[in-house]
């Protein structure tokens, strides 16, 4: 008898036991086959400045503000408060705490009514990412079914990490990232705990407890928040003490919109990135923001400017002002004047300079004519009408003086500044598209980017520098040779060197302004021994502006732009090959500049050999030159090497590299070629 009760028990255990296995296998079958929602959402798009820090962000196609964040990226001290107040046992539950849904019951039971909710995080993120309500008993079963798939597919970082992604925060706030800029104006990764406990208590009834439409609410729940974690021991007194007399916000702060032209620019580059890494300096743009915004307010509402700073040493755009204001105004703050097209008046002199000294066209000593000079039928005169008669290159170039540039810039002839323009990555718009000499005096439509990378290549020793504001340096990036680096170094010795405006005394600062025809546009471009800085003031819509000036209105921004900058670097030391001798101990064709006439003789001297792009191997080079008038002065990269009067010669310290080779003849005419010496 007791033996078979015993079998009974044993057939009935394994029924038992067989039923739940199968209630296990149907339960397992059951979550397995759940459809899960989407986890990926979109997000918004930001670009970000070279350490990380956030420029400017940009809503999502629902119009959301939805800020990708990591569990890492966020500070711990809130995550712990947020499990210990909404899901304290949420790092080892299931998905579903049946503890607290025993609790839930017994409290409607007793009280006839929800007394407190059930949702662990999990349950939670499901709802967030379907959407669903929370008040109906089919929805509930719905977030406990999915909660339970969600906990079998994903970790608990994992899970936790969506909760911080979606979790409301009022308004059109979603995740935890947006919520702190939007409150705090700050990343999440350090909070106060005052700070913390507004976060864990918003998302509970983001619309009655938005800060600032009901901050009194919103601040009552943040210390209900801090008074609970001091009853469960999560923060001490003396901290809640602290923490309950800190104010709440008020207001919901602005997203940064730091570079914001620059920002659309990478954005229209690569469209399908949501994550843009630009070489900008967060800090010191938003600086120069506030500097463009104080240096157009006293003239009016038209005025407009634009700034830019790179390395010059390593091309990285630090910093890109578009407009004194991203909004719609009468200054048109919206359009982008560092890509407009616009004169640079006398900006380009320098061009032409650094090109004859480089040519052996002159030299700093040289002595030029200033005078009232007819150049088929192109008459131009200097800015303040006066003349000066004979005057050294050095000063011609400090005072600005037209005549001298036109001079040189026939010699050179219009294209070949243009092709040195190119060099240095400009993109150079002719009107009429044919250049004639007064693209010496601004004929040229350039943009201010363009003047950047200019000066950019002149402080670079005259290399073209990777002017860039993505991360990456430019793909197929090739540092071409504007002008050698002796002529690089003379431009700017004598830039160094050009008057100051009223209180500024420093002296490592190489600077040219110019002013365009008919007042239109005023310019003030600069580098020391790391910066090179822009700076163009002007109309939008390309008006005149009466009585603007580079040197009265634009300098003064280009200096106030180095303070800001901190400490100014030196210019670089004079390369060895360099002339720095007075103009009686110049060789003879380079006392004096010849007159044009004089440049118009046939027979101009030509190098025979080497041709232009040669590579010759060995350490000695045999020269030619036919036609022209000797005696022949042969120069390198600028310096003189060589005066002789016979039609070939050997130079013999020339060194491995690229060399640009300068024949002058007795009258001042001149050729070139470049040769790689190996």
């Amino acid at each position: 008898m007791r033996s078979r009760r015993y079998g009974r028990w044993l057939l009935t255990l394994a029924l038992v036991l067989w039923t739940g296995a199968l209630g296990r296998d149907a339960f397992d079958r059951f979550i397995g086959a759940t459809v899960l929602p989407p986890l990926a959402f979109q997000h918004s798009v930001e670009v970000r400045d070279r350490n990380g820090e956030l420029l400017r962000p940009y809503l999502v196609p629902e119009g959301r503000w939805r800020l990708a964040v990591t569990l890492d990226a966020v500070d711990p001290g809130y995550v712990d408060m947020l499990v210990r107040y909404e899901d304290k046992r949420f790092w080892t539950h299931g998905g579903v705490d049946f503890v607290a849904m025993s609790r839930v019951f017994a409290q409607a039971v007793r009280y006839g009514r929800l007394v407190s909710g059930g949702s662990t995080l999990t349950m939670q993120v499901a709802r967030l990412l379907e959407n669903s309500g929370t008040g109906r008993w089919q929805g509930k079963l719905r977030q406990i079914r999915v909660a339970w798939a969600l906990e079998r597919q994903l970790s608990k970082e994992q899970i936790m990490t969506l909760y911080l992604n979606h979790a409301p925060f009022g308004g059109n706030l979603e995740g935890v990232r947006a919520a702190t800029f939007a409150w705090f104006g700050k990343p999440p990764a350090r909070l106060t705990p005052a700070e913390s406990a507004l976060l864990v208590a918003i998302p509970q009834a983001p619309l009655s407890r938005r800060p600032d439409r009901d901050p009194e609410a919103a601040h009552a729940a943040r210390d209900r928040v801090l008074r609970r974690m001091l009853r469960d021991g999560i923060l001490d007194a003396e901290t809640v003490e602290a923490a309950l007399t800190e104010a709440s916000p008020s207001v919901r702060r602005d997203f940064p919109i730091l570079a914001a032209h620059l920002a659309d620019r990478a954005r229209y580059a690569a469209p399908l990135e949501v994550r843009h890494d630009l070489t900008i300096d967060a800090g010191l743009q938003a600086r120069l923001e506030a500097l463009a915004a104080a240096a157009v307010a006293p003239h009016g509402d038209r005025l407009q400017v634009a700034i830019m700073v790179a390395n010059h040493t390593t091309g990285d755009v630090l910093a890109s002002v578009g407009s004194s204001g991203y909004v719609v105004d009468a200054r048109e703050g919206f359009v982008d004047m560092t890509q407009a097209l616009r004169s640079p008046g006398s900006t380009l002199k320098p061009l032409v300079y650094g090109l004859a000294f480089d040519r052996g066209l002159a030299h700093p000593e040289t002595m030029i004519a200033d005078r009232p000079t007819d150049f088929d039928g192109y008459r131009p005169q200097n800015f303040d009408g006066l003349w000066r008669g004979e005057i050294r290159v050095r000063r011609a170039l400090q005072l600005s003086l037209n005549l001298p540039a036109v001079s040189l810039t026939q010699a050179l002839g219009p294209e070949h500044l243009l092709a040195g323009l190119r060099r240095s990555g400009a993109e150079p718009v002719i009107p009429g598209g044919r250049p004639g000499l007064a693209v010496a005096l601004g004929g040229v439509g350039l943009r201010l980017e363009d003047m950047v990378g200019l000066y950019a290549a002149i402080a670079n020793g005259g290399t073209r520098v990777d002017l860039h504001w993505g991360s990456a340096p430019t793909p197929g990036f090739v540092p071409r040779v504007v002008m050698g680096d002796v002529a690089a170094w003379q431009v700017a010795d004598i830039l160094r060197q050009t008057p100051r405006p009223s209180g500024v005394i420093d002296t490592e600062i190489a600077f040219k302004t110019g002013t365009s025809y008919g007042h239109r546009d005023a310019w003030a471009m600069g580098f020391d021994g790391r910066h090179v800085v822009g700076v163009w003031l002007g109309r939008a819509d390309g008006t005149p502006v009466p009585g603007v000036f580079g040197g009265d209105l634009a300098a003064p921004v280009l200096f106030d732009v180095f303070a800001r900058l901190g400490t100014v670097e030196p210019l670089a030391p004079p390369p060895p090959a360099t002339l720095l001798v007075s103009n009686d101990r110049l060789p003879l064709p380079l006392q004096r500049f010849g007159s044009s006439q004089e440049r118009a003789n046939v027979g101009a001297p030509a190098i025979a050999f080497p041709p232009d792009g040669a590579v010759v191997e060995g350490d000695v080079l045999t020269v030619k030159v036919r036609d022209g008038i000797a005696p022949f002065t042969w120069l390198a990269n600028g310096a003189p090497l060589v005066r002789t009067r016979s039609r070939e010669t050997v130079l013999d310290s020339l060194g491995a590299g690229f060399s640009a080779l300068t024949v002058i003849d007795a009258t001042g005419r001149s050729a070139q070629s470049f040769v790689e010496m190996r």
